[in-house]
C-alpha cells in the first residue's frame, strides 16, 4: 500500500475495458472502512456507468474527455439524507440542517474518496479526482437526482489506463509540517520550499506559453483567478442551501 501512495498518478487517459464488478466491489468497501465522524457514514457514492448519464456529467465537468472514457464515474456526497431519515423513523430528533452538518458529512465522502482511490490504484485501476464538482454542483444534483441533504464534493473517474504519465512534483516536508505549533513563513522560507517547482523544465515551458514573469502568476491570473473563485463559492453555496442545509440556522 505505502508503494502505491507513492506511485500515485492523475490518470487522464483510459482503455474502454470494464471493471470486473468483484473488483469494483472490493474498491467501494474500502471506501466504507474509511475513518467517519461518530460511526455514521454520512456519505453517499454514486455510481454511474450509463452512457447517457456520463455524457450528461461530462457536459457538468467541463467536457473533459476522461468522463467518457472511463468506464466508472464515481461521486462523492455529503449525505445527510439517510441518516436523518433513519433519526426520524427511531423516533429521534434530528438537527442536522446546519453548515456544521454539511463539513461533517463533506469530510466523511472525502475520506471515502480517498480509500477507494487508494484501493482501486491497487487493483492496477487509474483514477482522477474531478475539482469540477463543486463547481458545477447545482447541474451534478440535477443529473443524479439527488436529494435534500446531499451535495456532491467531489468526483472520481475510474479505469484501466490509456497512458502513464510521469510523477507530478511535490513540496518538501518541511513546506507542509509543522512542529507542534503552526511557525508562519518568513520570506526565506518561501523561496526555499518553493525553489524546486520553480526550478523545473515543465515550469519554464508553462511561464514561456502563458507569458508570465513567475509561477504564481499562472495560478493567479489564469488557473485559479479572484473572480471565478469568488463566482463558484457563491453557486456552491447556494446549492449548499438549496439541499437544505442552512434551514435550521
Amino acid at each position: 500500500m505505502i508503494q502505491t501512495i507513492f506511485n500515485h498518478r492523475s490518470v487522464r487517459k483510459y482503455k474502454t475495458d470494464p471493471i470486473p464488478e468483484d473488483i469494483l466491489k472490493q474498491v467501494l468497501a474500502a471506501g466504507t472502512r474509511a475513518s467517519t465522524t461518530g460511526n455514521m457514514q454520512v456519505y453517499s457514492i454514486v455510481i454511474t456507468k450509463d452512457k447517457d448519464l456520463k455524457k450528461q456529467l461530462w457536459e457538468a465537468h467541463f467536457r473533459q474527455d476522461m468522463v467518457l472514457q472511463a468506464p466508472v464515474v464515481l461521486t462523492f456526497c455529503a449525505d445527510f439524507n439517510r441518516f436523518t431519515k433513519w433519526c426520524e423513523w427511531r423516533k429521534a430528533n434530528p438537527g442536522y440542517r446546519n453548515f456544521l452538518s454539511f463539513f461533517t458529512a463533506a469530510i466523511d465522502a472525502l475520506l471515502a474518496a480517498q480509500n477507494v482511490a487508494l484501493a482501486a490504484e491497487g487493483h492496477g485501476l487509474g483514477i482522477c479526482y474531478l475539482g469540477t464538482t463543486t463547481y458545477m454542483a447545482e447541474k451534478i444534483v440535477d443529473v443524479l437526482k439527488l436529494p435534500e441533504l446531499v451535495v456532491p464534493v467531489t468526483t472520481l473517474v475510474v479505469g484501466y489506463p490509456d497512458e502513464d504519465p510521469p510523477l507530478t512534483d511535490r513540496l518538501p516536508l518541511e513546506g507542509v509540517i509543522h512542529q507542534e505549533t503552526y511557525r508562519d513563513y518568513i520570506r526565506e522560507d518561501i523561496d526555499r520550499i518553493y525553489a524546486e517547482k520553480e526550478a523545473l523544465e515543465e515550469t519554464r515551458e508553462l511561464l514561456k506559453i502563458n507569458n508570465k514573469e513567475t509561477l504564481a502568476q499562472i495560478f493567479t491570473d489564469n488557473r485559479y483567478t479572484k473572480k471565478d473563485n469568488v463566482f463558484f463559492s457563491k453557486e456552491f453555496l447556494k446549492v449548499v442551501e438549496k439541499q437544505g442545509f442552512r434551514k435550521d440556522e
